[in-house]
């Protein structure tokens, strides 16, 4: 039995304590909001867009930061990503040397361009930090669903020592060295979600969202590559897996607040409408930078961030991207 302790009580921190107290594992969590930590505390039948989940009675709950940091044997960091920076900082104090952090949440920040195990070792620079990601939606795996994932980390110890702890018969977990192509994956594909969504409130059908999802993952392994990932690591669960999912699926919701602009809503409205952090919001504005910056065309990241911030109409941008001018599906490759 390992201890563990999840940062951040929301939907995909609790779905994974329940799954790792369901392994055998010691888990707290960890809540600074004090009515959220109350209402896990009452009613652990009643978890907030997790129906049908059922927080096990020997998970802890807790407001002190330093009892959750304190002899863990990994910390799940599971807190969204505009408060990953905050959260880490207030932290970092607590947190031994080579203390294993698994980051679970997806997102670039905005300005410096960091993914957002970045800006944990960044915080904590004493931490071994890892990520977890792949097609894996919250309510599912709350129920037990089988679902796959990939575990990225510095060192095949670390790896395997993350991937023995999360995996059992229905939660296959595989490993990579590949840290920045898992994360770049994860975040990214929020931002073809968002298109994906629109997609389908303008009430286009199955060629277009698969033409979408196909140039999505092109523009997605180019800018990848480009900063270091693996190609494999693009066609594997934290690049074609996740972002399939992602922009299929109604429990996303990057796809929900897409749709609803889609049917017309502002980006605040549809922000708002959903309730929960859109974190394609922020990953669209730093993929463009990221695309400027390593000099990658990305036509889908350029027009939906003139949709969010530009007041474009979703149709107008999706009637430039079709009729961008005449090119092949791959430069590489070419006629004998």
């Amino acid at each position: 039995m390992s201890k563990i302790g999840v940062l951040g009580a929301g939907t995909w921190g609790c779905a994974l304590a329940i799954l790792l107290a369901g392994n055998g594992h010691d888990v707290t969590i960890w809540t600074k909001i004090e009515k959220e930590a109350q209402a896990l505390k009452e009613d652990r039948n009643n978890i907030k867009n997790l129906p049908g989940a059922v927080l096990p009675p020997q998970i802890d709950i807790t407001l002190d930061l330093e009892q959750l940091c304190r002899d863990k044997d990994i910390i799940v960091m599971s807190v969204a990503s505009p408060f990953i920076r905050q959260t880490s900082k207030e932290a970092s104090p607590f947190i031994k040397k080579d203390q294993i952090i698994v980051n679970v949440s997806k997102g670039i920040e905005d300005g410096t361009l960091y993914t957002l195990s970045e800006i944990i070792k960044d915080e904590i620079p004493q931490a071994d930090v890892a990520v977890l990601s792949g097609p894996s939606h919250a309510e599912e795996v709350s129920r037990l669903v089988p679902t796959t994932v990939v575990v990225g980390a510095e060192t095949v110890e670390t790896a395997s020592f993350i991937q023995d702890l999360f995996m059992n018969e229905v939660f296959r977990v595989y490993t990579s060295p590949d840290i920045i192509g898992i994360e770049l994956g994860g975040s990214l594909k929020n931002v073809i979600a968002l298109s994906a969504g629109i997609l389908d409130g303008l009430g286009y059908g199955d060629n277009t969202k698969a033409a979408l999802i196909t140039r999505g993952i092109a523009e997605i392994s180019r800018l990848g590559i480009a900063m270091g990932g693996k190609l494999e690591t693009f066609a594997g669960l934290s690049g074609i897996g996740d972002l399939f999912v992602t922009c299929n699926s109604k429990h996303s919701r990057n796809w929900n607040a897409g749709y609803l602009i889609g049917k017309g809503r502002s980006m605040e409205e549809a922000m708002k409408e959903v309730n929960q952090v859109v974190e394609g919001v922020n990953s669209a504005k730093a993929a463009l930078a990221l695309s400027k910056k390593f000099n990658v065309e990305m036509p889908i990241v350029e027009q939906i961030n003139e949709v969010l911030f530009g007041g474009k109409s979703p149709s107008d941008a999706v009637n430039d991207l079709l009729l961008r001018d005449k090119r092949k599906e791959y430069k590489t490759l070419t006629w004998d």
